[in-house]
């Protein structure tokens, strides 16, 4: 795959993920729209490509961040906030076993 169609890619995931973190929240919407396209058009010319490759990166680590770390709080009166996390979000909560068993290999 060439770097324009990364590029593109990772442009495309980035507002996909917005769209999904940041769910009927219009200014958190409208922020994040603005600095994922402000850092996009800003790196758009005269980079090497060893540079382009390192942003590739930093663009797809963030991505990730966003999608598995960020919790949607609302606020639902003066005092109480309520949160729904995403699946991505959740993780497996296994019991605690003080005596584990070894498995034989």
């Amino acid at each position: 795959m060439d770097t324009r169609s990364k590029v593109l890619q990772l442009f495309k995931a980035l507002h996909r993920t917005r769209q999904q973190v940041f769910k009927d929240d219009n200014q958190a919407l409208e922020a994040a729209r603005k600095k994922i396209n402000s850092e996009f058009r800003r790196n758009l010319t005269g980079l090497s490509p060893e540079k382009i490759t390192e942003l590739l990166k930093f663009g797809s680590d963030v991505e990730i961040i966003l999608r598995k770390t960020v919790i949607q709080g609302v606020l639902s009166n003066h005092d109480t906030i309520t949160i729904a996390p995403r699946k991505e979000v959740l993780l497996d909560n296994l019991p605690f076993n003080e005596n584990p068993t070894q498995k034989d290999t």
